[in-house]
């Protein structure tokens, strides 16, 4: 089925075209580079992994619960409007939601794989050009395997949402090479990651887990890509260009607080749109997600060396001034380790699986009494797409 005839609302021109400005740049130094982007890119290459083998696409999906979250999580959750709802128009909403979210994502790594090609066309050094190019692969693995879980196991998507868009037409248009870097790796990457984050840690369904699981793992080094490029760079900036991007900053972080949470659904089901965003305002959960939103972007911020006195006013009037000292290189490793932990735990679970196969197969056979010689084929070091 064409993806236009499972858009909860018409997503409008069939292709959103933005004026993009800027220069393709080539450099001629092919040997010199810096180690720590050129290792990045070798990470980024040995790193590379197949979303048909190794995400477990067999398992089943609930299209109405798909994600398997508590009830609190749902914005209109302890209101009136929760208490009038049948248990119908309930699993509706959890649809919706679901279809919701997982519809920025998708909308997000297009943006996403859009930005590291530009990345990759417009920066100066080749070292950069190098690992954007294995981020441009990474982004459209994550914009297949978003689409699929829309398509396949939930058969419902949402455009985008106006305020994402808003910010992605601004990294675009702005002819600076560095703006894609700032506006998708810092900010929108920023985003996505504590949306990824709060789902994984709080699903109870195996497939969104491990989707969101393996796609963290991957915008580990995303985070790092943009720290270490943009933090040399902004070391050479005047005060004024400096003043700039943190006025960008600070845009983009108010537009998405504000206005990234879902409002366009409680219109779906009749709720006027005063009483969603209160709604929307008093929710502990997206206080919750708010936070944890910074918790990315606030310490990327301040490590790139945009750090001025305005941009600091504004931090302090969103609550998250203390999130500046957070350790990023921790949050990185631990999303890194998870999907190493998800990986040994599948593969024991399906080489037990396998080895009870083929010893009961023996059995049958007539074979007797099973060795450990008659299991067929090495496992040690086979990972799950193997």
């Amino acid at each position: 089925m064409a993806t236009r005839q499972l858009y909860a609302h018409e997503p409008g021109e069939p292709l959103w075209e933005v004026p993009a400005g800027g220069a393709a740049r080539f450099g001629w130094e092919y040997e010199e580079g810096r180690e720590r982007l050129l290792a990045l890119y070798r990470k980024g290459k040995d790193k590379q992994w197949d979303a048909d083998k190794r995400i477990d696409w067999h398992l089943e999906v609930d299209p109405y619960d798909p994600l398997g979250v508590p009830d609190e999580n749902m914005l209109i959750h302890g209101t009136p409007y929760w208490d009038r709802m049948s248990e119908r128009n309930r699993r509706d909403l959890r649809r919706h939601f679901a279809a919701w979210q997982f519809s920025q994502f998708l909308h997000g790594e297009q943006g996403a794989l859009v930005c590291a090609s530009r990345i990759t066309e417009s920066v100066p050094d080749l070292d950069a050009k190098f690992y954007s190019a294995t981020q441009a692969m990474d982004e459209a693995r994550h914009v297949e395997i978003y689409s699929r879980f829309l398509h396949e196991k939930v058969g419902m998507l949402y455009p985008i949402n106006t305020s994402l868009q808003s910010l992605l037409d601004d990294t675009l248009r702005d002819s600076r090479w560095d703006m894609p870097y700032l506006g998708m790796q810092v900010l929108i990457e920023g985003v996505a990651l504590a949306a990824f984050g709060m789902l994984r840690d709080t699903t109870k369904k195996p497939l969104p887990h491990q989707i969101l699981t393996y796609v963290m793992q991957d915008e580990a080094r995303h985070v790092a890509f943009g720290r270490l490029a943009l933090r040399d760079y902004y070391r050479e900036l005047t005060d004024a260009e400096r003043r700039e991007r943190e006025e960008f900053v600070i845009e983009g972080c108010y537009l998405l607080r504000d206005r990234l949470r879902g409002d366009e659904v409680l219109t779906d089901f009749g709720i006027p749109v005063a009483d969603a965003a209160e709604m929307s305002e008093k929710s502990e959960f997206l206080q919750l997600f708010r936070r944890l939103l910074f918790s990315r972007i606030v310490p990327c911020v301040k490590d790139i060396g945009l750090w001025g006195e305005r941009l600091q006013r504004a931090y302090v009037d969103m609550g998250v001034f203390d999130m500046g000292d957070a350790s990023l290189d921790l949050l990185m490793a631990q999303d890194e380790e998870l999907a190493e932990q998800l990986d040994a735990r599948r593969f024991a679970a399906e080489e037990e699986a396998r080895t009870a196969e083929v010893a009961q197969a023996i059995r049958e056979g007539g074979g007797g009494e099973v060795t450990e010689e008659q299991i067929p084929g090495e496992t040690e070091g086979r990972k799950p797409e193997e």
